[in-house]
Order: C-alpha cells, then sequence, then structure tokens
C-alpha cells in the first residue's frame, strides 16, 4: 500500500515539471513513509510514497517491463501474485523484483484488454502503466473500491492521485466546491463515484478502467460488477445448505490466506463482533504457532462497551492484545484530522475512533491489519433487511407517502414501492431549508437526484435482500465504509486495512447463494454464522448484532468547543454562503437542550455535516459560494 500520483500530458509538448511531482508526492508521505520515488520522462510525470510490505529490498517503484516499453506505478497488493508470476514466467516472461505488483506489467503484455486481465486478480489496488511507445495511459481501480484513484483534466493534463490533496498541487486545478457531492453526503450515506467534493476531480469507480489517450480521447469502462440473478432465476433446491456452508467457509479461509501474505507482520482488528471474530479465528489457524498482534478499540461508556466480548476473542487466539480506551471528548481533538484525510464532510463522528485506532497499531509498529467489514452488505448483516422482509411476510409494501416520493424512487431505483434510509421527497424540504437563498435559485442542478446514481437496471426483477444489497454496496461500502472511514483512516497513520470478506471469489459467490439462507427466519448473516460454528466462541456467535453509533453534534455543542462554535456561528455560515444561518441557528438552539438526541439512524445528524463541511473549506482553502 502506498501513495501515488501522476501527470501525463494529452498534448504530447513535454510539460512535466519535475519538482511539482516532488511536491504532489509529499503530499502523500503519510501513505508511505518508507521511501519515495519520482520518475519524469517527456510527456509523463509519476510520484511514489511507499509503505514497504512485500520485497522490501526490491519494491521501490515506478517498475519496468523488459524492454522498458511499459512503466507501472501502482498503490496496493495483488494477494493471488505467486500463482500469476508462476504461470507467466513459464509463459517466458522475466521479473526484475519479488514484488507482487510487478505482475500487472506482463498480464498486460499478454492482453492490454482490461476487462480480461484485471479479473484475474485477486487483490485491492489502484494504477496506472503508461505505454511510452504508444503515448498512452492505462488506470484501474480494484473490484470493490478499496483503493482510492482520483483524477482530473486541466489545461489538456491528465493528473491524478491517491489523495485529492496532491492533485490540488497542481497549479491549473481551481479549487471549487461541487455542489451536487455536498447533496450526495446529505442525501445517501455518503459520496457516490465518480463525484467528489471538488468540482471536476473524479473519482475512478469501483470495478472500472480509464484509456487515456488524446484530450478527445478520455473512455471509462466497466469491468466488474456484483451481478445477482433474477427472481426467476435462484434455484432454492440446487444445493443443500450444508454445500453453500462449506462453501463459504472455504472462501472465507483462502481469502484470510491470500491476505496474509506479507514480509512484515500482519494484525487484526477485534470489535467483538461476528466479521472480525471470524477474520481473526481463520488467521490463527493459519499462522500456526505464530502469536500475533491485535488491537481493539473500547469505549469509556459503559453501555456501548464491547470489551468483554473483544477479550474474550483476543484469549481465544492467545493473541498480543492491545487496547484503547476512547472518550467522547477525543471527538473534538481528532475531528480536523479525519476531515482532512477524508477529503469530505462526514455524517457521523466514528471516523475519528477509527483514527484513533489506527494510531494505536501504528504505535505498535504495525502496517498490515485485517478487518471484518464487507460482510454485512453481501450477507444481509443490517436491520433494513428484517424490515423488507417482515413487510414481504405480511404482504404490505414500503408504500410512498406521495407520487412524488414514489416518481422519486422509481427513478433512481426502477421500484416506487422500494424504501431505502429515507423518503427522499420529504428530505427534499428539509435540505431546502438548510441551504442558502443563492443554492435554492440552482436546487435543480445542485440536487443529486437528478444526476447519476446508480445503474438501475442491475436492481430490477431481483429480491428485496439483493435489491437492498446491491445498493448497500453502492452507496454505503464503496465510497463511504471501506474508502473515507477505512482506507483514509488507517493510512492517515501508515497502515494498510485488508478486508478479506471483500474478496472477488467469496462475494461472486456470495450472490449465489439464495436470499434465505442470508437472512433465515430474521436471523441476519445466517450462513455466515453457520460457517463460524466451532470456529469462534459460542458468546459472539449467539450475541446480537451491536449497532454503535457514535455521537454527533449535539454532544459537541453541548460542550461549548471554541472551534466548533466559530465554525457555527452566524456570521462564518452567511460569510461562506453555502448554508441559510437563520436555519443554523434553530437548529443550534434544538441540538443545545438538555437531554437532547438525535433518533439515528432515522435522524440525520444536519450540523454535524454543516460542521465538518466548515472544516473542509478550511483545511483545503476552498472559496465561498
Amino acid at each position: 500500500m502506498c501513495g501515488i500520483c501522476g501527470i501525463f500530458d494529452l498534448k504530447q509538448e513535454k510539460r512535466i515539471d519535475a519538482s511539482l511531482i516532488k511536491r504532489m508526492t509529499s503530499t502523500l508521505h503519510h501513505r508511505g513513509p518508507d521511501g519515495e520515488n519520482h520518475y519524469t520522462e517527456r510527456n509523463l510525470g509519476y510520484g511514489f510514497s511507499r509503505l514497504s510490505i512485500i520485497d522490501l529490498a526490491g519494491g521501490m517503484q515506478p517498475l519496468f517491463n523488459e524492454d522498458k516499453s511499459l512503466v507501472l506505478i501502482c498503490n496496493g497488493e495483488i494477494f493471488n501474485y505467486i500463482e500469476l508470476r508462476e504461470e507467466l514466467i513459464n509463459k517466458g516472461h522475466c521479473f526484475k523484483t519479488q514484488t507482487d505488483v510487478e505482475v500487472l506489467l506482463h498480464l498486460y503484455e499478454e492482453n492490454s484488454n482490461g476487462t480480461e486481465f484485471l479479473n484475474r486478480l485477486n487483490g485491492q489496488f489502484s494504477f496506472a502503466i503508461c505505454d511510452l511507445k504508444k503515448q498512452q495511459l492505462f488506470c484501474a481501480r480494484d473490484h470493490f473500491g478499496v483503493l482510492p484513484f482520483f483524477y482530473t483534466i486541466a489545461d489538456d493534463l491528465f493528473i491524478f492521485g491517491s489523495e485529492i490533496k496532491a492533485i490540488l498541487e497542481h497549479p491549473a486545478v481551481k479549487r471549487e466546491v461541487d455542489l451536487v457531492g455536498l447533496d450526495q453526503v446529505f442525501t445517501f450515506p455518503g459520496l457516490i463515484s465518480p463525484r467528489t467534493m471538488f468540482k471536476n476531480i473524479r473519482s475512478l469507480e469501483n470495478g472500472h478502467y480509464l484509456t487515456v489517450k488524446t484530450p478527445g480521447d478520455i473512455t471509462d469502462y466497466e469491468y466488474w460488477d456484483v451481478i445477482y440473478p433474477n427472481i426467476d432465476e435462484i434455484d432454492y433446491k440446487k444445493f443443500n445448505e450444508q454445500y453453500y456452508i462449506e462453501q463459504v467457509k472455504a472462501l472465507i479461509s483462502q481469502s484470510v490466506k491470500l491476505r496474509l501474505r506479507s514480509d512484515v507482520p500482519v494484525g487484526f482488528y477485534i470489535s467483538g463482533g461476528l466479521d472480525s471474530s471470524i477474520t481473526t479465528a481463520v488467521a490463527h489457524r493459519l499462522l500456526a504457532g505464530v502469536r500475533s498482534n491485535s488491537f481493539s478499540i473500547d469505549f469509556i461508556e459503559k453501555d456501548i462497551s464491547e470489551s468483554k466480548y473483544q477479550r474474550i476473542m483476543a484469549k481465544f487466539v492467545d493473541s498480543l492484545h492491545h487496547e484503547i480506551v476512547f472518550r467522547f471528548t477525543d471527538i473534538s481533538e481528532r475531528l480536523v484530522k479525519s476531515v482532512y484525510h477524508s477529503e469530505c464532510p462526514v455524517k457521523e463522528t466514528y471516523n475519528t475512533a477509527s483514527l484513533a485506532l489506527s494510531e494505536l497499531v501504528r504505535a505498535n509498529d504495525i502496517k498490515v491489519i485485517l478487518t471484518g467489514e464487507g460482510s454485512d452488505e453481501f450477507f444481509a448483516g443490517y436491520v433494513g433487511y428484517r424490515f423488507d422482509k417482515m413487510r414481504q411476510m405480511q404482504k404490505k409494501q414500503a408504500t410512498p407517502d406521495t407520487p412524488f416520493e414514489e416518481a422519486i424512487r422509481q427513478k433512481i431505483y426502477g421500484d416506487g414501492n422500494f424504501f431505502y434510509e429515507k423518503n427522499k421527497y420529504a428530505f427534499t424540504k428539509t435540505k431546502k431549508e438548510l441551504y442558502s437563498q443563492r443554492i435554492h435559485e440552482i436546487y435543480d442542478e445542485v440536487d443529486c437526484l437528478n444526476h447519476y446514481i446508480i445503474k438501475k437496471e442491475r436492481l430490477i426483477n431481483k429480491d428485496i435482500i439483493h435489491k437492498r444489497s446491491y445498493l448497500d454496496y453502492k452507496l454505503r461500502l464503496a465510497d463511504h465504509l471501506i474508502s473515507d472511514h477505512g482506507d483514509r483512516m488507517a493510512m492517515a497513520n501508515s497502515v494498510e486495512a485488508r478486508y478479506p470478506f471483500l474478496d472477488k471469489d467469496l462475494i461472486e459467490f456470495a450472490a449465489t447463494v439464495p436470499p434465505d439462507l442470508k437472512l433465515k427466519d430474521f436471523d441476519e448473516k445466517y450462513i455466515v454464522k453457520k460457517a463460524a460454528k466451532g470456529l469462534i466462541p459460542e458468546e459472539i456467535l449467539k450475541r446480537e448484532k451491536f449497532g454503535f453509533v457514535a455521537p454527533g453534534s449535539p454532544y459537541l455543542l453541548q460542550r461549548n468547543i471554541q472551534y466548533i462554535d466559530e465554525l457555527l456561528s452566524y456570521e462564518k455560515i452567511k460569510k461562506q454562503g453555502y448554508f441559510n444561518p437563520d436555519t443554523v441557528e434553530t437548529l443550534k438552539k434544538q441540538y443545545m437542550q438538555e437531554g437532547f438526541r438525535l433518533n439515528v439512524p432515522f435522524d440525520s445528524d444536519l450540523l454535524i455535516i454543516v460542521i465538518t463541511f466548515g472544516i473542509l473549506l478550511e483545511q483545503f482553502n476552498l472559496p465561498d459560494f
């Protein structure tokens, strides 16, 4: 895992500034503090900041093929590189290093058709390969979007980076807010690629690649997605339950085995929940005789503490366990840093806890961590799946309150009766009250519902569990949970997070598992629990799913924190011009009432977005509206 950035001159006029490449690379030092390298050649410049994990001595980038006609820069890991490398050597390819990502060059040589060779990879990656003979660039992002890839075009230059802050170093790039991106943050769990918070800076979607040739020839292709069967294609009798249990168990084991490949020690997050416990238990078996480091975060408030289950699991695998106690006062101390690394406003403050946890990992000299995220979205782990099932059993639909709401649902999901998170039409009124008059005047342009969200045709004629799963994967997982909450909070402290549940083979199989084995008799993640039987302690296997919600803006406001008060001051809100200062004042009075609490996730914490958006403006010197 590393930080990458680069510039490709679309006009082929040799306008690459080596000093600028170095400045861009320096913004990514936290992603790779173990070494830095730069490369410039006529119309191409690469910057690389290295976190050394595989081939510690020889893995510096960029990397070249045999005749140096191809040059690669990559952020991430190719977990099945050993098998791919052996195959490529047998075909006559010569390798110069022992690093995993070198296989990308030779796979590209074998077949530059992105769809074919990218789907042979099992990994988490974003990379760029430049063909110096053809003077064209090939860029790709992994199947689930674990690793970020941002890009823009300015002054006929293709400029890219692992983080937007590297791109902003280029003087041709304007710093402007993408108002549609802001509206996405209010409306959905977070940003949705290709949108970012920065106007004209795009995020390459997961499972996509780009070909970059000339100013008028830049093409975005999809090479992979989760495809669920149509309702009438689901065969509930093809295999028995035990078959699915054994397959899930085997694929989880294989995924963990691949993600243990490393030349440095690998640690584990232990949350006390099912998924991290499975990951840790499987790894413990595979690492027989090796005592690994595990890490947990606990909360001083007893009603949300999970330390009992964390310690049970740590004892079960005999790990060297490290704990950090997170106090809610720590939120305000880390909020600015979390926004700086997220590069977007946040809807919840839990990112600060994730930041504290990765600090603990790095303080113990661990660079690689396995984490359990990614199971809920593909195995019906959230409460919404149960609500859907309940309505289905009662033969009730999530009937919209108004024909306007039905029309919105039809436009987004292709189903006027499908409910996801909130009634979008009613929430439009809430957003309009919060936005400034100037934004009101252009609201139809700003409204994210009038722009691309997802491929709704992939929801049509699907089982309701598969429908929600696809939305959770596209709207919650890819750009929020494993991006601003996962990769960005881990890499802020130079820690690589690996996600065994986000394994291409495992998820492709999960898409074939009948829905009633994911949610059976209202028991979420039924098939995963069955696969975990005998692997983890019964206390963890049988415990109810615990959904922790970090305290939001009411908590911060009630403590009179100076910089929070300044961010929400009437004068500052009015000057910035994005929000209505009178509405903000009304919300402040409401949130500051003694005993006031938001019913999250059903109530939106509007002011935490206003606060963190204000931090974003300051951290990235973004203009007033």
